[in-house]
């Protein structure tokens, strides 16, 4: 397991404005600024970014996420080309080049096209200026749409690259206590914590806190650290990644 290199997720209610799911730039501005200056320190990054369906939905003239499956596909192939060209600009700002690389849970699942996968991202880790950056193909992949998320997406491929840490960007500081609506800072159990799960979920994001702790049971039953953070105060991520920062921690279950 590498102990520097760290899988950072960003959903839909992160990337994109909740009124009318078009893309935040100044939020991707600030999260483009943080993650490009860990990639400075010499942390190695992979970035899965949601936003997608997101962007297109704008693009579409639609209100609202579509409940037909061929409209979201369709959506996902008009963002997805919006959203690396914004990432490839403001990248560049920082001497940094994207990589793009579109998942479905099959591409993972079987030996042979996961030892594929592995070995273009670890070529692509070892560059220091570049960053892969990973989404499911929402336009093809129609069983990821209606079950799947980009938390499970994140922490597979967490431990596909033997990443040590991932942290999901979500629009809170973290896990909060129902009686005190306080960030819970670190976690051992795991199953202890489910009941502390609500069903709110953002307009534009596809998945909740359920989902998200569905993939950091995953993750923490293979030994990865798990921190859910603020998406919103990406600047956090440098202390998070030092082992400070506001956020709640996951301890991994094993060593």
């Amino acid at each position: 397991m590498d102990k520097n290199l760290t899988v950072i997720k960003a959903g839909t209610g992160i990337l994109t404005k909740v009124a009318d799911g078009t893309i935040d730039r100044a939020a991707l501005v600030h999260l483009v600024t943080a993650i490009a200056k860990l990639m400075k320190r010499g942390h190695r990054c992979v970035f899965v970014s949601s936003g997608a369906v997101g962007s297109g939905v704008s693009a579409m003239g639609l209100t609202e996420y579509p409940q037909d499956i061929i409209t979201r596909q369709a959506c996902a192939a008009v963002g997805q080309a919006r959203l690396m060209r914004i990432y490839t600009s403001l990248f560049a700002n920082f001497d940094i080049s994207v990589a793009q690389i579109l998942l479905t849970a099959g591409d993972i699942k079987g030996p042979q096209r996961a030892g594929y996968i592995l070995n273009t991202l670890n070529r692509l880790i070892v560059e220091p200026r570049i960053l892969p950056i990973i989404n499911e193909n929402d336009s093809v992949a129609i069983r990821e749409l209606n079950f799947g998320d980009n938390d499970m997406l994140s922490v597979r491929v967490a431990k596909l690259i033997g990443a040590n840490r991932v942290i999901l960007l979500t629009s809170v500081d973290g896990l909060l206590d129902p009686e005190t609506n306080e960030v819970i800072h670190e976690v051992d159990d795991i199953d202890s914590v489910f009941q502390h799960v609500r069903s709110d979920k953002g307009k534009f994001s596809m998945g909740g806190m359920a989902s998200k702790l569905k993939a950091v049971k995953f993750a923490v039953e293979e030994g990865i650290e798990v921190h859910i953070a603020n998406g919103r105060e990406p600047h956090r991520l440098s202390e998070i990644v030092a082992g400070k920062g506001l956020s709640t921690r996951f301890k991994p279950q094993l060593s």
